[in-house]
Parts: structure tokens; sequence; C-alpha cells
């Protein structure tokens, strides 16, 4: 293959590979969405949805690896285009990860029982640890696709207040647990819905560890603090 005509395909493989990265991003935020509004108003059909958009995430997944692949099989990329590429392929992981997750808490939420719905809604941190996840995995994938570090500078941070947040609001859903204002089957899928916005959280800095490392060729400095556990003696 002459010389432009093998550029001109590398380039748009490249091309199709961002429209690709551009849409799986912006599904994974909307599970996310989709997700907490089921969470906070007992909306079948949101959870639904979540349940079709990760379908979709998973099967972009698997064009994006096939393309990543093709691209460096047949045009062996160097330099910034071989940390792009490799980039994609561990931020498309993140990204489906994340597709699991918001489709595990539509999935608890869903099966949350109509009369516990109050103490749900009061568990206000819960949909702030949602929101603070959102942000974070929006600035970490714009930052990708606007192939710019600035953004995700302050991951680590944004990650400690998910953190805390994630403590807090373990903390509270026990003693609520403990007052017997929320039953023992709904605190534990609560505390599991917890856990899943903390994890969504980490993987908002995975993507924002590879968006550093490609552009930058240096990684993000992470201390993570141990998580809150069960008091000793709890059960459920």
């Amino acid at each position: 293959m002459p010389e432009h005509a093998e550029r001109k395909a590398f380039t748009e493989g490249l091309d199709q590979l961002s429209e690709n990265m551009v849409t799986i991003a912006e599904l994974a935020k909307l599970s996310i969405r989709k997700a907490i509004e089921s969470l906070e108003r007992g909306k079948t059909a949101e959870a639904d949805a979540v349940f079709t958009i990760d379908q979709e995430i998973y099967g972009l997944k698997l064009a994006i690896t096939a393309r990543c692949v093709e691209i460096i099989a047949l045009h062996a990329p160097v330099a910034r285009d071989l940390r792009t590429i490799t980039a994609s392929l561990e931020i498309t992981t993140d990204l489906d990860r994340i597709g699991r997750y918001s489709r595990d808490i539509a999935e608890i939420a869903r099966e949350l029982p109509a009369d516990q719905l109050d103490e749900v809604q009061r568990l206000g941190r819960l949909s702030k640890m949602g929101e603070l996840t959102l942000e974070m995995i929006d600035h970490a994938t714009d930052a990708f696709l606007h192939r710019d570090a600035q953004p995700v500078r302050n991951m680590i941070q944004e990650d400690d207040a998910v953190d805390s947040l994630h403590d807090q609001v373990f903390r509270e859903i026990v003693t609520r647990m403990g007052e017997r204002t929320l039953k023992p089957e709904t605190g534990a899928q609560l505390i599991l819905i917890n856990r899943y916005f903390e994890r969504l959280a980490d993987h908002a800095v995975n993507i924002g560890d590879h968006v550093a490392y490609m552009m930058t060729g240096e990684r993000l400095t992470r201390i993570k603090r141990p998580k809150a556990g069960l008091p000793v003696g709890l059960s459920f």
C-alpha cells in the first residue's frame, strides 16, 4: 500500500476509534444518571433503561477492542499514537465496569420496597455521592477526548471526597438500621449501592490515570484510605 494511502487508512482508523470513544463515554455517563434517578425516585423505567445501555456499552467495548487490535496489527503505531490506542483499550474496560455498576445500582433500586423509599430519599449523601462520581467521570472522559491532562490533576482529591461520603453514608445506614427506621434488608442493599458508588469513583481515577500517562508519561499519585467496614458484632 502506498505511504499516503496507508497514512490515510491509519488516520481514518483513529478517527473511528475517537468517535466510538465519545459514544461509549456518553453512554457510561447516561447509565449513571438513570441509575441515580431510579434510586432517588423509584422509577422502574429508568432502571430498565440502564440494562439496555449496559448492553450497548458492552457491544461498543468489543468494537473498540477489535478496532484497536486492527490498528496496531496493520499500522504498528508508535509514541503518542500508540499510547492513545492503549489508553483507549484501558479506558474502555473502565467504562464497561462503570456500566456494570450502574446496572447493579439500578437493579437494586428497582427492588427496593415502596414503603422504604422515603428513608432512602433521606440519605441525601448517597445521592450526593452519585453526583460526585458522575462529575469525576465527566472530568476524566473529557480529559481523554480533548487530550488534556489538566482536568484530572485534582482527581485524587475528588476521590477523597467520595471516600469521605462513603464512610458517612455507611455509618448513617448502620445507625438507622439500629434504630429500626431502616429495614435490615433495605440497609444491606443500600450498603451495596454505597460501595458501588465508591467503586465508580475509583474507575474515574483509573481513567484519569490513563489520561495522565497518555499525555505526560507520568501516573497520578494515589494513596487510598482504608474503607469503612461493618462494626464487630453487626450482621444482617
